[in-house]
């Protein structure tokens, strides 16, 4: 029983009156004296039993209480606990007892025979990691209209340089626009600016751009500093030596920016914060650095050059990874293949009649026919109906391709096929020629003589490729060629071995008279191209031309769109934006033979849904 403060106060009350009641006698004898010594004797016996016994009582209370709480705290303990019936399935025949005991019978922790959770019960759901700002950022910069029907490409921007452009960079949200020019500087831009601005061409700059008709505003600088070249034995250290701009990369912040020189060394520089601090140099190549490439994860690059060799580099150690060497000839693009989609394995496109749906039978003529389509206004007169140089159709077995409709190279990379292919990477590097070679290379994989393996070309394509790039997906290689055309390639992925891929998809052909393709580019959307030659830029759908009357889809006289601004000389970049906003234009030979101007133009693109 729980002591309480209340009877403590009525035993307390009855002693005060006994010692009352002895004190009100009138008389007091030594009888009474002693009698009332005897009776406080015993009360204060009395008063000690009594107070045992309430400490009895108290220490009951406690004993009590504590069992109540030990009682409370096993039964929050055996709701915290997950039942053992739910954790381990009941076993016929075993006696449950136990488990339908008391709640004392039932310990918060199972047995150590019971820690095994069943396999039936669902996985943990697994969260997602939250995206960084920077890709959160980026990500948002990525256009919202994915597949328009065309596009409307107009130049509202020309920016005059004394010398002609060879490169050009730009950061993902186009804030900063880089140029590196003959003259051996690199000229920071600010795109925005210029565009929304009201700085207009005066009339000598006209005359430089070559703009005769309309109005178009002209560039905006932030900053420009120089590239410097190969450090001389005998130069004084206040002679700086400048080397041309032979290449261009930029981090997708515009944090720091890669220079290619005509010695073969690269330089790192700062762009955002102290613009044009120079950091260090990387050496390797023995000559023209042609083209650099940033990884994905931006902590590393590739670099190609005229030595015929590919870097890849370590921009932690700044050092030297890894070497890739095709054959030999100057490597003039390097470039890395986009993350894009997956896209189904295609079904067997030689299988006719009625098990086959009639999109894929369409599709199977249209691929069959687009190399030897013939549209007498662009295109050439067929030498011959030699059934020889018409693409051999995908099938189930090996592909047999005829021998005299390829080319066949004494040196480097075997061709590739779809077995080789089939166990590649999506980590693939593309590397195209002066000779017209465009190699992939498997880059998880560093043994010589796998991994890697070359596109083949028709017999009719000339030896020579100087521009040659990645559809946004992935899927697609373009390559543009010395007899005005373009070689589009299937390149899809499956992370199998499927018949057909890679192969030559079909050919775009320019007007003969429009000249050597010198740069392609590809948009966003993974359908449209651009294409540009001596005279013009062209849009085409990738996707669309090229196809034959019996696709069923109505073709125009003119396959393509020209996009004004550019007119004469060699473009040796174009540049788009993962939005599909801006596309800028450079004129330059790259070193190579030809004429250039010297004008940077920026196009205004609008989607045409």
């Amino acid at each position: 029983m729980v002591h309480s403060d209340s009877e403590d106060e009525v035993e307390a009350n009855d002693v005060f009156d006994f010692d009352g009641r002895s004190s009100d006698a009138d008389e007091v004898n030594d009888d009474d004296l002693f009698d009332a010594d005897d009776n406080a004797d015993e009360a204060t016996e009395h008063g000690e039993e009594t107070g045992s016994e309430d400490e009895d009582e108290e220490g009951e209370g406690e004993e009590e209480e504590e069992e109540e709480e030990e009682e409370e705290s096993q039964e929050l303990a055996r709701k915290d606990v997950i039942p053992m019936d739910s954790v381990h399935p009941t076993i016929p025949g075993q006696p449950q007892g136990a488990l339908a005991s008391g709640p004392s019978s039932v310990s918060p922790f199972p047995p150590p025979d019971q820690h095994r959770i069943s396999s039936k019960d669902p996985t943990p759901e697994q969260r997602e990691r939250p995206m960084s700002p920077a890709r959160i950022r980026r990500t948002r910069l990525v256009s919202s209209t994915t597949h328009p029907r065309s596009y409307t490409v107009e130049a509202i921007c020309a920016i005059a340089h004394p010398e002609p452009t060879h490169s050009l960079a730009a950061s993902m949200c186009m804030t900063h626009l880089l140029t590196g020019s003959q003259d051996g500087y690199i000229r920071d831009y600010d795109v925005f600016s210029a565009v929304n601005g009201k700085t207009f061409l005066t009339a000598p700059q006209r005359q430089h751009c070559a703009v005769v008709e309309g109005t178009m505003k002209s560039g905006q600088l932030r900053m420009w500093w120089e590239n410097p070249g190969a450090p001389q034995a005998d130069a004084i250290v206040e002679d700086h030596t400048r080397s041309p701009v032979t290449s261009l990369a930029m981090q997708s912040d515009a944090l720091w920016a890669l220079g290619g020189t005509e010695s073969g060394h690269i330089n790192l520089f700062t762009v955002r914060h102290e613009p044009g601090q120079f950091i260090t140099a990387l050496y390797g190549h023995r000559g023209h650095v042609s083209s650099l490439a940033l990884q994905h994860d931006e902590m590393g690059f590739f670099s190609a050059g005229w030595d015929g060799d590919v870097y890849q580099w370590d921009l932690n150690t700044g050092q030297q990874t890894r070497k890739f060497t095709s054959t030999g000839a100057q490597v003039a693009v390097v470039a890395v293949r986009p993350l894009g989609p997956i896209f189904p394995p295609p079904r067997d496109l030689s299988i006719t009649g009625p098990d086959l749906p009639e999109g894929l039978s369409r599709m199977a003529d249209d691929d069959s026919k687009s190399d030897a389509s013939y549209d007498p206004l662009f295109d050439d007169e067929p030498e011959d109906e030699n059934p020889a140089l018409q693409p051999a159709k995908p099938n189930t077995q090996n592909i047999s391709i005829p021998k005299g409709s390829l080319v066949n190279y004494s040196r480097g990379p075997p061709p590739l096929d779809s077995t080789n292919y089939g166990s590649f990477s999506p980590d693939v590097l593309m590397t195209a020629s002066i000779d017209g070679s465009v190699v992939l290379w498997d880059q998880r994989v560093n043994a010589p003589g796998k991994g890697v393996g070359r596109l083949e070309m028709s017999s009719k394509t000339p030896p020579w490729c100087v521009s040659a790039c990645w559809s946004a997906d992935g899927g697609q290689i373009y390559a543009g060629r010395r007899n005005c055309t373009v070689d589009v390639w299937d390149t899809r992925q499956f992370g199998q071995s499927v018949n057909g891929v890679p192969k030559l998809l079909k050919t775009l052909r320019n007007p003969i008279s429009s000249g050597a393709v010198s740069c392609v580019a590809a948009f966003p959307d993974g359908r449209h191209i651009a294409v540009a030659s001596n005279d013009n830029i062209r849009l085409w759908n990738a996707s669309e031309a090229g196809e034959s009357e019996t696709s069923g889809r109505g073709r125009s006289g003119v396959p393509f769109k020209i996009i004004p601004g550019h007119h004469g000389g060699i473009v040796s970049q174009l540049l788009i934006d993962p939005a599909a906003r801006f596309m800028v234009s450079a004129s330059s030979n790259r070193g190579w033979s030809g004429e250039s101007t010297r004008t940077v133009l920026v196009h205004d693109i609008r989607s045409v849904l």
